[in-house]
Order: structure tokens, then C-alpha cells, then sequence
């Protein structure tokens, strides 16, 4: 191996050990388990960091032993995390097999020391006791076997079946899991949704069963301190007059309003039920939000969100919808509306006819009005706002611009509203706010751009208007919110073959490359949904394998969440049909062994995949006929 090859591994090293040192403390019934794992990995950071500083070369038996000591790490941290942020619950109701999972990575990573040359590593004699003092830690511990905790057992299954439990159990539970406050309950919750969305199991057999434990817990805390309950009734007074904001994950994404009866379609996504089945009702085959192709059209009760939205209710004193009033049939004139048509025409006066300043005060508030409810954004089109609105987009004042630009945004969940807005021609003026405005607008404009482009007609419109270039500048510019904007809108417009192209030559492979490449930015899922669409196109499969992807969609195939897999290995599949070179470097890069345990685990989509490209190299195996 090449110098640059021992800088990428003993470098990246030191890197594994803080980022492990970083996480957070766990609590729960890992707690111990978690600990153990974290301080003695930490006590390996002298090593490393002497490797790292060190002069000698470094063997090819060492960087060997390295690497497996690198790949046993990069495990380690993605089972601390999912311990970290994941359901306590959930983590009960599975002990047995977390506890399994660390003792596996345990002798993983005690294997990995008992392959490391000490004698070769060229360290001070102080940092070679510590490493074999932690190499003596690990080995103790994978002779050690977590025991069952048979007491957690019982009280779960008391919760499970008992619809009034005795008090004690719930106390026991509650000081186990440490879930002692509204906040850590509200936590749970939160952390069960998470998963939930993550999940292609049937939430109602599991998650179900979590969500009414969590809801034994909540009355029991309560119960226990009514101090808590009586400040959050006090809270709740106050936050009736406050109009309380809604969480984004409790709004359906078609109506944007709180949901009633959350479900979820076969990609992950959570909607309004009514909502949805008008959706699917008008012949869409597709989930609004993803734009990906639904597997099937069932609906799945999403339990455990619903019991999140009505504790959520309860605590801020806001009543549960009783109708999504977003998702009913509405025509011009009936008497369905609850906006505020006198305010809204007051405010379209001050559009058309006011002083700059009125006509900024009137885009901002309708810009307010849009988002509260779908009668609004009914009402404001109706009213005649939109053509103004659209005029202000080429307004030099920059808070006037972000107003209008919002505005449409939020005018746009209408369907009716998107045709109207692309009638008025619009795309072109949104795209050179995308160009020119403030980062802000720029981010507004990006998700406008999506809501259009929910219309398979509007993508060729939005392409051929010069967006694609303006969304990857924001792609690479934009604040964490201004790129998954972007992100979203180029996902969705690339579903149109030409769009591809354009995305291509302008150069977008790169960017998602680099997303790739720096795992904490946040925007993986997205770069790895993103490539998989562009590799089906000719010159995307060219840019791509330029780009030298090969280890870093292995390292996704073996170590990735389901969703980026899958996606992983479509773009794998896309490399490898059409070109051998591709097909040999992935073999070289130990594809297969990856690729086997995908074709048996993996989605449906990355099993077919993963079996493809094993073919190939079954294919390609087999001795040529004698001509």
C-alpha cells in the first residue's frame, strides 16, 4: 500500500475515537452495555494518535489489521447511535438481541486487536501497556454474556396485557427506563415515531403495543406528580391564546394541517388518511412527497403518531380536528369556507393599488394566511391575488420578494392554485428569484419548484426554464434547509428523462459525491435517492463512474440504513449491467459477500438488485462455449 493509503486509514482512525467520545450519554437498559463500549474504545485514542503523528512506514500487515480495527469501529458507532437516539422501549422489548449485538462487536473489535503486530507499530513503550491493557479489557468481556433481564420481561408483558396494571410495575418500569418525566415521554415518543417511519414491519403488531405502554407511563407520571399536571394545565391556558405552533411531523404533507387519522403508504411517508385516499382515488400511483413508485395502495394506521398528536393536543389545550376540512370537495360560491374573505379583499386592495410598503405588509400576510388552512389558500386564488403575487416576484425589495415567493408556496398545495400559478407563468420569474434572491427566497423558490412539479407536465416547464443549474448552486450553497429543498425538487424533476441530462451536465454529480463522503451533514438519503434516478440515464452511469464511487456504495450496501441500500445498490446495478470494468471493480472491492446478505435482508427493490448483480458475476464466471 501506498502512502496515501496509510494516511487515509491511520488518519481516519483518531477520527472513529471522537466522534464514539462525542456521543451522548445513554440512560435505559443499554446504559451499562453502551458505557462499557464507548470508555473503553476512547482508551485506544493514544494509540491512534501516535500512529497518526508517527514518522516510520507503516507494514502491509499492520494497515491490514488496521482496516479491520477502522471497519470494527464504523460498526460500533452505528449501533451507539441507534442505541443513542432510539426507543427505550423498543430497546426493552428487544434486549436480548441488543445485548447480542454488543457482545458480537466486542469480539469484533477484540479481533481485530488480537490481528494487530504490537511489536511492529513503532509506539512508546507507556502506549503499548494501555493497548494491551484494552485488548486484556475486551477479552475478559467477550467471555462475559449479558443475562436476561426476566424482571423487564414480566413487567412488559403486564403492561402489554393488563389494562389497569398495578401501580408498582409502572413505577419499576418507568425508574428502569428512566422515563420519570412528561419531557422523557414526550422523547419516547418522538423516538418510536422515528421508528415507525424507518420500518417495514406492521406497526400495528409492535409500535402498537409500545404506544399503549407509553400511554400507561404518561398516566402513571401524571398521576404521580400532579404538580406536573397542574403547571402544565396553567401552560396550556396560556398557550390556548398563543395559537400553539403544530409540529411539522403532525401536519400531513398533502394538507399541511393536523392530522386526525395519520396512515402510512408503502414508502415511509405518514398522510392524513382522507387526504391520501383522494389521492389515490384520482388514479396517482405515486407518494406525493417522494414522487416514488407505492409498492401497493394499503393504508397502515400509523398508532403511534396518533397517540403522539393526542397527547400533543392535550398538553397545549388544542382540540382534535374532526374533519380534515383540506381534503373535501369544494366549489366556488357553496358555503363551506371558513377564511376570512372581508380581510383577504382588504388585503388584495393594499396588493394592487398600496404604496411599496403596503404592498410588502399585504404579501406578508397573505402569506401567513395561506399557511394556517387550505379555505384560505381557496379563498386568496379566488379573491384574484395570485397574478399580483406573481408581479411582486420581480420586486427589488427583498422582504416583498420573500413574501411573494412564500406565498405561492403556500398557495401552491392547492392543485387548482398550481395550474393557475403555472397558467400566469410564473416558473420563469420563481426560477430567477431561485437565481438572485436572498437565501431565504432562494430556498422558498426551490420548494415552490417542487409543489409545481407534482404535475408531471410542469417538470419539462421547470427544466426547460433553467432551474436545474439554480437548484445545485443552492445544493451546494444553501443552509441545511435551503439544500434538502433543493435536494427534493431535483428528486422530483428528475423523474423526467431530460431533466436528467441537465442535471448531469451541470454538474451535480460531484456535489452528491461529497454529501457521500461527509456522512454528518445530513444529506445522505438524499444524494443516494438522487444518483439512483440519474443512473438510469446513459450519461449519469458515465459521470458517475467517474467519480470513483465504488467503496463508498459498498461501505452504504453493507452498513447503510434500509432505504440508502437500497438505493446504493440500484446505482451499483445501473454501474455494473452495461460495464465490465465496473463489474471487476466491484468484485475486486469484495462486492459479493455484500451483496449476498442484501439479496437475503435488504426491501424488496434492493434484494432484486443485489440478485442482478450476482448473476453477473455468475455470468460472466462461466468458461466461453468452444466455437
Amino acid at each position: 500500500m501506498g502512502p496515501s493509503e496509510k494516511d487515509m486509514v491511520v488518519n481516519q482512525l483518531p477520527e472513529s475515537v471522537r466522534e464514539i467520545s462525542g456521543l451522548p450519554e445513554c440512560n435505559g437498559i443499554c446504559k451499562k452495555m453502551y458505557g462499557d463500549l464507548i470508555r473503553r474504545v476512547k482508551l485506544l485514542s493514544p494509540l491512534f494518535e501516535e500512529l497518526r503523528d508517527g514518522e516510520e512506514e507503516v507494514e502491509l500487515d499492520v494497515l491490514k489489521s488496521l482496516e479491520l480495527l477502522k471497519i470494527a469501529l464504523d460498526s460500533a458507532i452505528e449501533l451507539l447511535k441507534s442505541v443513542s437516539r432510539g426507543s427505550k422501549l423498543f430497546q426493552a422489548s428487544q434486549s436480548e438481541m441488543i445485548g447480542l449485538e454488543f457482545h458480537h462487536m466486542t469480539e469484533d473489535i477484540e479481533a481485530a486487536l488480537s490481528k494487530l503486530p504490537i511489536d511492529k507499530l513503532g509506539i512508546s513503550d507507556e502506549v503499548r501497556e494501555q493497548t494491551e491493557l484494552v485488548h486484556a479489557q475486551f477479552k475478559r468481556a467477550k467471555e462475559r454474556v449479558s443475562l436476561a433481564d426476566t424482571q423487564l420481561d414480566k413487567d412488559l408483558a403486564i403492561l402489554q396485557e393488563e389494562k389497569d396494571p398495578d401501580p408498582a410495575v409502572l413505577k419499576r418500569l418507568s425508574e428502569k427506563l428512566h422515563l420519570r418525566t412528561l419531557n422523557d415521554l414526550k422523547k419516547e415518543s418522538l423516538a418510536i415515531h422515528e421508528l415507525v417511519i424507518s420500518s417495514d414491519g406492521d406497526p400495528e403488531d409492535v409500535f402498537g403495543k409500545m404506544s399503549s405502554i407509553l400511554k400507561k407511563l404518561k398516566d402513571f407520571v401524571q398521576s404521580e406528580n400532579p404538580e406536573v399536571e397542574t403547571s402544565q394545565d396553567e401552560k396550556t391556558t396560556t398557550i390556548k391564546h398563543r395559537s400553539p405552533v403544530i409540529p411539522d411531523d403532525f401536519r400531513c404533507p398533502i394538507s399541511l394541517e393536523l392530522m386526525r387519522d395519520p396512515v402510512i403508504v408503502s414508502t415511509g411517508q405518514t398522510y392524513e388518511r382522507s387526504c391520501i385516499q383522494k389521492w389515490l382515488d384520482a388514479g396517482h400511483k405515486t407518494c406525493p412527497k417522494s414522487q416514488q413508485a407505492l409498492l401497493h395502495t394499503a393504508l397502515t394506521p400509523n398508532y403511534v403518531l396518533k397517540s403522539l398528536i393526542a397527547l400533543w393536543c392535550e398538553n397545549n389545550g388544542v382540540e382534535l380536528p374532526k374533519k380534515q376540512g383540506s381534503c373535501r370537495n369544494k366549489k366556488a360560491g357553496n358555503n363551506v369556507s371558513d377564511c376570512d374573505r372581508s380581510a383577504i379583499d382588504a388585503l388584495l386592495v393594499k396588493l394592487v393599488n398600496g404604496s411599496p410598503e403596503q404592498k410588502r405588509s399585504a404579501a406578508g400576510e397573505l402569506r401567513l394566511l395561506a399557511k394556517r388552512n387550505s379555505d384560505n389558500r381557496i379563498c386568496i386564488a379566488e379573491a384574484g391575488a395570485i397574478p399580483f403575487l406573481v408581479e411582486l416576484l420581480s420586486s427589488n425589495d427583498t422582504r416583498t420578494q420573500e413574501h411573494a415567493v412564500t406565498a405561492l408556496l403556500n398557495l401552491s398545495i392547492n392543485d387548482g392554485n398550481k395550474r393557475t400559478i403555472v397558467d400566469l407563468r410564473a416558473i420563469p420569474a420563481v426560477v430567477e428569484v431561485l437565481r438572485n434572491g436572498s437565501m431565504e427566497a432562494r430556498e422558498n423558490a426551490a420548494a415552490t419548484l417542487f409543489s409545481l412539479s407534482v404535475i408531471d407536465e410542469n417538470k419539462v416547464a421547470i427544466g426547460a426554464a433553467g432551474a436545474i443549474p439554480a437548484l445545485i448552486s443552492l445544493l451546494r450553497e444553501g443552509t441545511p434547509r435551503g439544500k434538502k429543498d433543493a435536494a427534493t425538487a431535483i428528486f422530483n424533476l428528475s423523474i423526467y428523462q431530460g431533466n436528467k441530462a441537465r442535471a448531469i451536465r451541470a454538474g451535480i454529480v460531484n456535489p452528491l459525491m461529497g454529501f457521500l463522503k461527509d456522512a454528518g451533514g445530513g444529506m445522505v438519503d438524499e444524494a443516494l435517492a438522487i444518483l439512483a434516478i440519474l443512473a438510469t440515464h446513459h450519461e449519469g452511469k458515465t459521470a458517475i463512474g467517474e467519480a470513483e464511487p465504488m467503496t463508498i456504495l459498498l461501505e452504504f450496501i453493507r452498513t447503510g440504513s434500509p432505504r440508502n441500500r437500497e438505493n446504493a445498490a440500484a446505482v451499483l446495478w445501473s454501474l455494473c449491467s452495461t460495464d465490465f470494468e465496473q463489474l471487476k471493480l466491484a468484485r475486486e472491492h469484495g462486492a459479493e459477500e455484500a451483496l449476498k446478505e442484501v439479496s437475503e435482508n435488504g426491501t424488496e427493490r434492493a434484494k432484486r438488485k443485489a440478485g442482478s448483480i450476482l448473476e453477473l458475476f455468475q455470468r460472466f464466471d462461466r468458461p466461453s462455449p468452444n466455437l
